[in-house]
This record gives C-alpha cells, structure tokens and sequence, in this order.
C-alpha cells in the first residue's frame, strides 16, 4: 500500500469523478485509475462503485476512508514539524497574558521573538487567571502569564517570575495614610477597591478574609490595576495592590497588612502534557530564559 494510492482514493471520493480526481492530484486519468485499482487488489474489495454517472464509496471503501484521511493527515503533520523544526519557518503560537501591574515585558519579548522567527503567526489575548489556565488545559493557549496564590492545576508547569506582597494603597486625605501597618479586620468596614474574581491577586484577597473570617467588603472592581489606583487616590476606599505599584505612584500610600500578609506571584504557565510544536515548544522556552532573567 502507497501513500499516494490514498492519497488518489480520497482525491476521487472528494470529487466523485476520476478526471476531476486526476486534475486535482496533477496525474493522468489512468495513472489515477490504475493506482486505486491496485489498491483494491491488495485490500481483496472493490472501494468505488463505478456504475453511475457518480462514483461513490462501497461498504468496504467506507471503512478505509477514516484510515486514509488520518494516514495523509499525520504524514502532513510530520512534514510540518520538519519544517518548523528546521527554521520555524512556519506554525502559530497562541499565549494569554493577565493584567497584572507588575513589570513583566511580555511585549518585548513577543517582538525579539517574531524578529527572530518571523514566520511564526503570534496571537496574544488577555482574560483573569481562572480563563487563561482552562484555555492551557484545552489547548488552547500554549503559554500565559498568570496571576496565582495557590499552586497550578494538574497538568499545568510554571515558572515564578514575580513574588509580591499585597498592600493596602490609600490616598493622601485617607486616615489611613501614616499608619505602619492594618489587619484585615481593621478594614472590615472599609469600601475595598480590587481586581476582579478569577484573577491570582483576588484569590489571595478573598482568601486572606476567609482566614480572617469574613468576607471583604468590595465596592470597587477592575481589572486593570492603574484604573484600581486611581480610584484609591481619588479617595473612592482602599485598594489592595501589589507593593511595587502603589510604590511607583506619588499619590498613593502603601500601608503593610501584617495579618494575614497577603501575597500574589505571576508566574509563566505552559502546558505540562499533550502534543507541543516545534514554535510552541522554542516560545516556552524563549520565554522562560528572557522572562526570568
């Protein structure tokens, strides 16, 4: 049996006419014709009924056709990975950021990265924590940066790029500017300004409560940290946001929560089992070597 027999079996099952076939695979009608009877011989069943204007599938031609779709598709897949593999002259790569705050130059290291294999298609999207972990797990995505407080789901590898502590940021007319430190029951009955569910940073807030025995009392939510801030600074409650942002802006203060200290870490996920491609496989680890460094 030949790859191009099935290839020809398929070509004619496609068309449901020999010539259109024979165009199709840029061989003669005959060579076509005398390929798939061949075919048939070594099978021991005619596959094509050939007695109507159409040709169509026998019983037995019905049950190789999956075999000889799967058999052309894994020798394309092959060929694909050859020639990724080779230069990464082709493929696509899909990865998921979260909006995190923190300095992570996901940007730079997308366009070293087309630089250096610019024929590989880069798509980027953004989604909270929760969204960007289940498209890792489908297959989706083949690399996000994530914001997380616990450990990753099965199935998911990581490497930590930024692990910080959670502050509470106020404005200058706030009462709690000066303070050196707050407990989360002494903002109990503070409006709380903060990211959204299904983002690391909320997890570790809503955690941090839930340890404390309560649940937080948000007035505010948004998934970019700036807009967070600017809240806080307009004196619209208290945000909890990683340190070094509120430590970047002039008109916010960061106040310590000494019980229980909160912490987020954004950390590089990819997926730890399933069939990877040559560009999935050199961004993971262009980004693991760039990120970390």
């Amino acid at each position: 049996m030949e790859l191009r027999q099935l290839e020809y079996f398929v070509a004619v099952v496609e068309e449901a006419n020999f010539t259109r076939a024979a165009e199709r695979v840029h061989v003669a009608q005959p060579g076509v014709s005398a390929q798939i009877r061949r075919l048939e011989r070594e099978l021991g069943q005619p596959l094509l009924d050939r007695s109507g204007r159409r040709v169509r599938l026998t019983e037995a031609g019905a049950a190789v056709l999956p075999y000889a779709h799967a058999a052309l598709a894994a020798i394309e897949g092959a060929r694909l990975a050859v020639d990724e593999l080779a230069g990464l002259r082709r493929g696509r790569v899909a990865v998921g950021m979260v909006t995190s705050g923190f300095a992570v130059a996901i940007s730079d290291l997308l366009a070293d990265f087309h630089r250096d294999y610019p024929g590989v298609e880069i798509t980027l999207t953004e989604a909270n924590s929760d969204n960007l972990l289940i498209g890792l797990q489908n297959g989706e995505l083949n690399l996000a940066l994530v914001g997380l407080t616990t450990p990753p789901p099965a199935g998911i590898e990581t490497q930590v790029l930024v692990d910080e502590r959670l502050v509470a940021a106020v404005g200058h007319g706030d009462p709690l500017r000066g303070s050196k430190g707050v407990t989360l029951e002494e903002l109990r009955e503070r409006d709380l300004i903060c990211p959204p569910k299904g983002t690391g940073p909320r997890a570790g807030i809503d955690g941090g409560f839930a340890t404390a025995g309560f649940e937080p009392r948000v007035a505010f939510e948004a998934g970019d940290p700036n807009v967070l801030a600017q809240l806080a600074v307009r004196g619209l409650g208290v945000a909890i946001l990683p340190e070094s942002l509120v430590s970047a802006n002039p008109e916010l203060h960061a106040v310590t929560i000494t019980k229980p200290r909160l912490r987020v870490r954004v950390e590089l996920a990819w997926p730890a089992e399933g069939p990877v491609t040559p560009a999935a496989r050199m961004l993971i680890g262009y980004a693991r070597t760039r990120l970390a460094s």
